[in-house]
């Protein structure tokens, strides 16, 4: 084979939340986001996210970044740690259920047991989310998953879902 054939493929180094939540929703946007190539920052949705963020539940902190990850809020009480994960709705629940047991997964990595609460603030609606074995074992399953898509040289074929309409990648997927 010769040079201009070769394709090198770099896996990511560490698989943070992000990329959790993208494998959840479309693989295609976990390869996009992946390789670096960022959706649409000015999109109303992502600001409107980006805005919640900042604003609710400010009074319990900031973000607390751990590897690749950034949990929105780390509530420490006694001998309990709380990792909150803030969400605008519940429509994606599943992906953020997700999300935050893979928060839970790298703090007990890190010698740290931890519980996980997420807010729908404009729900009014809380969760909480408890690290088992069966969390381990998936979010596992969903790491080399990962991998194995984000080393492909391209990314999946588009493929029109429910979140498109919602999504920061649209005009470079449908354009």
């Amino acid at each position: 084979m010769s040079e201009e054939n070769t394709v090198v493929l770099t896996p990511i180094p560490h698989i943070g939340g992000t990329l959790i939540w993208y494998y959840m929703i479309c693989q295609r946007e976990l390869w996009l986001m992946a390789h670096a190539l960022n959706p649409d920052e000015d999109d109303p949705n992502i600001e409107y996210g980006r805005f919640l963020h900042e604003r609710a539940y400010a009074r319990e902190g900031n973000e607390v970044g751990l590897g690749s990850s950034k949990m929105d809020r780390v509530i420490v009480r006694e001998d309990q740690v709380i990792v909150v994960e803030i969400k605008k709705s519940s429509r994606a629940l599943e992906s953020a259920r997700t999300q935050l047991a893979h928060y839970l997964m790298e703090l007990e990595e890190r010698g740290i047991t931890a519980q996980g609460e997420l807010r729908f603030p404009e729900e009014r609606h809380k969760e909480m989310v408890i690290l088992d074995d069966s969390w381990r074992e998936r979010l596992r399953i969903i790491k080399e998953d990962i991998m194995n898509i984000t080393v492909e040289p391209k990314p999946p074929p588009a493929k029109r879902i429910s979140w498109c309409s919602h999504c920061g990648y649209v005009e470079f997927c449908w354009s």
